[in-house]
């Protein structure tokens, strides 16, 4: 009877700590998305994250003020007829000037479309042949829109993350292209469909770099969820749509056979590609931490040494890469991995296995870092590795614009469409490309191509 009574208070203590852990959860402690902290709750600050500056504008930082250009479009003189003494009141046309300000004022023109009519003229000739000229590339149809209202109809989409009826009215109140919804859905779907060269030239640039970074988010269609894949580097990005799976992972055409580091979360999935080396993403493993140590700061204080060793170490590469060095000095590697090794021996000190032989999350924890601790601390070995998985964070963030601005996706085509529209403008952006010039060229002369070695 008391073994009973003593199995079921140690359940319910299990679930207990288990409910505080998960009501304890958010953005800083968790993967959970900032917006889930709800308005009634305070987030922590992070620590060791902070860059302690002042919100706004920074000293220093350059401005934007709207400036005077040489050749504007129009220039009206105001110069006055009299003299404003009124014992004078003379005729001031032939007075001398006696100075001049400039006063420019910047303003959008006027909605309006401008067309072009194209006219085809055939001509016979004096043997009888009729020839007939040509007309320029795409101007296939009697009336059409032109590259530029179908470059703007993708850019607020793709860009701009705007539901369907949004674009269609936004380029008919400012741009006075009173476009059909249906319109958009087709411009959008023609741009996805153009862009297959773009798509397939950008998996075989990722494929040969030396470190990818690599994530998924889940996207909503419908009544449930298909995932939005990244492969990327500070200057290439590559989505695509699919489930969670393995193979769903290498159907992007990147990954397969892939034999440099990826850097990543701890998604298991990603365990299958054997040929690459991988990186464990130090600001989900900082996260893990701080939520195992603020359930119990006394009682696991192997989580904040981990940290801090990570931090450390994370510090110590950074300030290898400014100076120049190639690499972290045996000594340097040694003391760091000492440091991590001490914070694992302490982390199994303070969670030691219950009678049954059962580890607690915190234990998990700690045996994880020991498993997996060659991935961890990859960045430390391989200076070319960062020490967080951001830069796929940050490229995979328009996905979660789209669904907070225009909502779920209606069709897994749709959802494929606008991967690949923003694969093209997020590489584009990357490389410090306009938008709309390279949606413009997608329509005429075909996608633009990123040069190798780009990242």
């Amino acid at each position: 009877m008391l073994a009973e009574l003593g199995a079921r208070v140690e359940r319910l203590e299990a679930e207990n700590a288990e409910l505080r852990r998960r009501l304890g959860l958010n953005s800083t402690n968790s993967s959970k998305p900032p917006s889930s902290d709800g308005l009634g709750r305070r987030t922590p600050k992070p620590t060791g994250g902070g860059s302690g500056r002042r919100r706004g504008k920074q000293p220093g930082s350059s401005g934007s003020t709207l400036q005077l250009i040489s050749d504007p479009d129009h220039t009206v003189v105001h110069r006055p007829d009299r003299c404003v003494n009124a014992a004078c009141g003379a005729d001031l046309v032939d007075a001398v000037e006696f100075g001049r300000q400039r006063r420019q004022v910047f303003e959008l023109p006027e909605p309006r479309m401008v067309v072009t009519e194209h006219q085809v003229v055939a001509v016979l000739c004096g043997c009888g042949k009729v020839s007939e000229g040509e007309a320029p590339v795409g101007v296939t149809g009697r009336a059409q829109y032109g590259t530029g209202v179908k470059a703007a109809a993708v850019y607020g989409r793709g860009a701009q993350f705007l539901p369907f009826a949004r674009v269609s009215r936004l380029l008919g109140d400012l741009c006075g292209a009173p476009v059909s919804i249906g319109f958009v859905h087709a411009v959008v779907a023609e741009a996805a469909r153009r862009l297959g060269p773009f798509t397939s030239h950008l998996a075989a640039l990722l494929h040969v770099e030396r470190v990818l970074h690599v994530d998924e988010t889940p996207a909503r269609l419908g009544g449930g969820f298909k995932y939005v894949h990244v492969a990327c580097t500070p200057g290439l990005t590559l989505f695509h749509v699919g489930g969670r799976s393995k193979a769903d992972i290498d159907a992007g055409g990147v990954l397969p056979g892939f034999d440099g580091t990826i850097v990543r979360d701890g998604y298991a999935a990603y365990q299958h590609l054997s040929d690459a080396e991988h990186a464990w993403c130090g600001a989900h493993l900082i996260r893990d931490l701080r939520a195992v140590h603020e359930q119990d700061p006394a009682g696991q204080q192997w989580a904040e040494v981990m940290a801090d060793t990570l931090l450390m170490a994370k510090a110590m590469t950074e300030q290898a890469v400014a100076a120049g060095r190639e690499a972290l000095t045996d000594a340097e590697i040694s003391h760091i991995r000492a440091c991590y090794a001490g914070a694992i021996a302490y982390g199994r000190q303070q969670n030691p296995p219950n009678r049954h032989g059962e580890l607690s999350r915190a234990g998990k924890l700690a045996e994880r870092f020991h498993t997996y601790r060659g991935m961890i601390l990859r960045f430390v070995v391989d200076l070319a590795v960062p020490f967080t998985n951001n830069q796929a964070e940050r490229d995979l963030r328009p996905v979660k614009l789209q669904q907070k601005i225009s909502g779920t996706w209606r069709t897994l085509q749709g959802l494929a469409d606008f991967a690949a529209v923003r694969s093209y403008l997020s590489t584009a952006a990357k490389h410090g490309l306009d938008a709309l010039d390279v949606l413009k060229q997608l329509f005429t002369t075909g996608p633009w191509m990123p040069p190798a070695h780009s990242s």
